[in-house]
């Protein structure tokens, strides 16, 4: 049976006394402690497993869990023998509530179906993976993309350029003053980080401005350096997406085909309406690909001279071809020829579309139902505009409440938008792959799909409050803060998601202290809690300069476990702030 914590009575009495001291366990803390030890000063294995079903809602939890939350809160807290662990005081008790890893705020395992579709899933998407930082003059790196894969990031963007010789591929932002990477280079780095977080696909989506020789060698080298991790088509025609299970250790290649690919099919009568040679693109990006192909074709009448030497070139050149187009799993699409057309175009086989956000505004407001039912079987990338030269980001809900599974972000920026892409990735065990509600896949008896911008009737009330927190003397150097005096702190509370649910709401400050404590609740109501995010901040108040930023988070609704949960927090760039974290409670009422 739950137990709802507002009523919990027994033992308050004394627990003004047992928080004499800035530390001390919330009210609602001791008065659990006190009800589950029936009035002792020990909880036993029984008692605290217990605490874990009906407090907790861990249903599953055993008595031997709780055992073994008991002897390591002892054994890390006063260093007791194993054979002398069998219970916990309310001090243990409350360092066990505040043990981020024993007392987690959301599911960390992997736990939905994995074996739709890859249409049925959100993918954690980066925009031009190898930038350190702006779009504009900074370092192309492998090191962009090991950082990326370590967190969990399941689809890579690499633009592919000729070198000045054109006899190699360099990886490097268009257009721009970007020092360039070697391709080979990033080929292994990602191989050597592919799996570091997650056993799901890694999607590489390529920019693809080579010649036909150079895409050959791309293909020989992702050969030669994935071997059987790269995924290879047995058909070009898919009906429908591997699913992420499908495809579990492998490397999944997303790109333009090859332009004689495609002149084959069209010769031989295939439908190749759906798989367009080139992404959404600018006029500087087509001007690129025409260079590119005229030089080619300037080569071709060199090779001409030799006839011997030409065909023995051709036959290996698509040989290497045909090789490059069976690595092409998700090939792309563009919206040359209209937004709607790009959305209701299907010949019966599957692809990628990509659009930057503003075309992406666009095609919501024009053909919102349309963007949705296209997700459902296709793959949509959104990705940054042009003039986001600081690597700033968007809005990710503008893409997820539409069902697009890759919106593409920068990940070396900062900011709030970055924030929420932690946060919605941090569900799903942080695989990577987030499965999306079933009512954006669904269709009713008419053909009728979810409407993002129909009025919608609330579905739940998340009651949230913030109690205590720790963690800011040893966790922020304390330069970050007041010199003459301990930080005002105060905590943000909201939600963010689709466009009813949004709302922000914060506490008093505490003043002139690095273990604050709020003990305030808040509630909210949603709409569409499937898509929302619980969005916390604290920051420092500092009148009459702007408050200092002292650490944050984003967490998954849907995945919120409920009681009194243990809250790490993150800085700016989503790094974890060692040891500073807020204990709260959640539940759904």
């Amino acid at each position: 049976m739950k137990r709802e914590l507002g009523r919990y009575k027994m033992g308050l009495c004394c627990s003004d006394k047992l928080r004499m001291n800035r530390g001390a366990p919330p009210q609602d803390v001791v008065a659990v402690f006190v009800d589950y030890t029936q009035g002792g000063n020990h909880m036993t294995a029984e008692q605290l497993c217990r605490f874990l079903v009906e407090v907790q809602g861990e249903t599953e939890a055993l008595v031997s869990d709780a055992e073994k939350i008991i002897e390591r809160i002892t054994s890390e807290r006063h260093h007791i023998t194993k054979f002398l662990r069998h219970s916990l005081n309310l001090d243990d008790f409350f360092s066990f509530l505040f043990s981020d890893d024993l007392n987690h705020p959301v599911v960390n395992k992997v736990h939905q179906d994995m074996a739709s579709p890859l249409s049925h899933y959100f993918i954690y998407t980066s925009h031009n993976s190898y930038l350190t930082g702006n779009q504009i003059n900074s370092e192309c790196s492998d090191v962009p993309l090991i950082k990326a894969l370590k967190r969990g990031v399941r689809a890579l963007e690499l633009d592919l350029w000729p070198n000045s010789t054109k006899d190699n591929i360099l990886v490097r932002h268009g257009w721009a003053w970007t020092p360039p990477v070697e391709l080979i280079k990033c080929l292994r780095s990602i191989k050597d980080y592919a799996f570091s977080a997650s056993a799901y696909p890694v999607i590489l989506t390529l920019e693809d401005h080579l010649t036909p020789d150079l895409q050959a060698k791309a293909a020989e080298m992702m050969k030669e350096i994935f071997m059987d991790m790269v995924y290879f088509s047995e058909s070009g025609d898919l009906k429908e997406f591997p699913s992420p299970e499908d495809l579990k250790y492998k490397v999944v290649i997303s790109t333009k085909l090859p332009k004689e690919t495609l002149k084959k099919e069209k010769d031989s009568g295939s439908d190749v309406s759906g798989k367009s040679s080139s992404e959404d693109v600018s006029a500087d990006d087509e001007k690129a690909e025409e260079t590119c192909h005229a030089k080619n074709e300037e080569e071709e009448t060199s090779e001409a001279k030799n006839e011997e030497e030409g065909l023995n070139k051709e036959s290996s050149s698509n040989l290497d071809l045909l090789t490059y187009s069976r690595m092409i799993l998700i090939p792309s699409g563009n919206a040359r020829n209209g937004l709607k057309e790009a959305l209701t175009l299907d010949n019966g086989g599957v692809r990628r579309l990509s659009l930057r956000e503003q075309n992406f505004k666009k095609a919501t407001e024009m053909y919102g139902t349309k963007v949705i039912e296209f997700t459902q079987k296709n793959l949509l990338r959104i990705y940054p505009k042009a003039t986001r030269v600081t690597s700033s980001n968007y809005k990710p809900f503008s893409g997820w409440m539409y069902g697009a599974q890759m919106v593409a972000f920068n990940m070396q920026g900062y900011g709030r938008a970055l924030w929420m892409m932690h946060g919605m990735f941090r569900a799903n065990g942080g695989c990577g792959y987030v499965k999306k509600p079933a009512f954006m896949m669904n269709k009713g008896p008419d053909g009728e799909v979810y409407d993002p911008k129909a009025k919608l009737p609330m579905k739940t009330t998340l009651r949230v409050k913030v109690y205590t927190g720790k963690g800011w003397d040893s966790g922020f150097q304390r330069a970050c803060f007041n010199t003459w005096s301990s930080p005002n702190f105060y905590t943000k509370v909201g939600i963010t998601g689709v466009r009813g649910d949004r709302v922000m709401k914060k506490t008093k400050k505490e003043e002139n202290t690095w273990e604050p404590f709020w003990d305030e609740e808040f509630e909210f109501q949603l709409t569409v809690p499937e898509l929302a995010l619980l969005r916390v901040e604290v920051h420092d108040y500092n009148m009459p300069e702007k408050d200092d930023f002292s650490g944050q988070t984003c967490l998954p609704v849907a995945e919120l476990r409920q009681g009194i949960r243990s809250i790490p927090l993150y800085g700016r760039k989503g790094e974890r702030l060692v040891a500073v974290t807020l204990l709260m409670r959640f539940q759904f009422v």
